[in-house]
């Protein structure tokens, strides 16, 4: 599937008083440096002003290790081997669901996901650093949903934890509040 047929795309046509298109253009953080168009793509300028071509940098986490980047989702078909329980789809932090629609030649995984099954495999709409949690799960007999999250951290203190206790008696100083008539 293409990124296009999927979430669309538009371009913005620059033309001046005779009808010549014009092109887009960024200044550099320098002020003295014009990136065309694109340009952001293959170079970087850092603070001291030279030009450094971003195939020579590197993607590293905090400790130093380089990161190897995840390939788009869509630059080749997804392999649908590992499942999940709802739970995982549960405490995910969801950012997006996409209904899909089925051709016939999808049977094996409509009867897995009639079963509710919940498919999980690494999303990622482009090329990137992180790859976020895609889901594939058919709730009823008739969509099927890629939801994309991020798993949550989320740690069971327990039950005997005591709530903090406010005092109602206690005096609000207003000028703490932010007044929206200023706005």
């Amino acid at each position: 599937m293409d990124r296009s047929k999927l979430c669309g795309y538009k371009e913005i046509e620059v033309l001046d008083e005779q009808e010549h298109r014009h092109q887009l253009a960024t200044l550099a953080d320098n002020g003295r440096t014009v990136v065309g168009r694109s340009s952001t793509g293959i170079g970087y300028i850092p603070a001291d002003g030279d030009w450094c071509d971003k195939s020579n940098l590197k993607p590293a986490d905090v400790e130093g290790r380089e990161i190897k980047p995840v390939e788009s989702s869509y630059s080749a078909p997804t392999k649908l081997f590992d499942t999940a329980m709802v739970d995982v789809y549960l405490e995910d932090d969801i950012r997006l669901v996409y209904q899909l629609q089925s051709d016939d030649h999808l049977t094996e995984l409509m009867g897995g996901l009639k079963r509710s099954t919940i498919f999980t495999f690494p999303y990622s709409y482009r090329r990137g650093l992180e790859a976020n949690v895609g889901l594939m799960l058919m709730p009823g007999d008739e969509h099927i949903f890629l939801v994309v999250g991020n798993l949550t951290k989320t740690d069971f203190i327990g039950l005997q934890q005591l709530a903090a206790a406010i005092d109602e008696e206690e005096e609000v100083d207003e000028t703490d509040f932010m007044n929206f008539d200023m706005l």
